[in-house]
């Protein structure tokens, strides 16, 4: 880098600061594609929660609306959703080619 390191900082043009900073963190490796890894199952309205990111009681009013019951097994008080096709049919996921 060539800096002095006993130097001022407010002596450092926005190049050499830019340089220091981009030195100072550490880097993110980016994958080329991003491919979305899930479970196969969650099970009861607290994994439905979680697999959507919201609230039991949001995920309640979503299993109830409805537009989810093709990935929805339920027997007595156990629900079992199928998370891949819960995603699709709420149109957040899409199968990777």
């Amino acid at each position: 880098m060539g800096l002095d390191k006993d130097a001022p900082i407010w002596t450092l043009t926005v190049g050499q600061f830019t340089e220091l900073m981009n030195s100072l963190t550490p880097k993110k490796e980016e994958p080329d594609e991003q491919v979305q890894q899930i479970d196969k199952y969650s099970y009861g309205l607290s994994g439905l929660a979680a697999l959507l990111g919201c609230s039991k009681t949001t995920a309640w009013k979503i299993k109830d609306s409805g537009k989810i019951d093709k990935a929805i097994r339920q027997v007595g008080r156990k629900i079992i959703v199928d998370n891949e096709k819960a995603l699709e049919l709420l149109g957040r996921f899409q199968k990777p080619k």
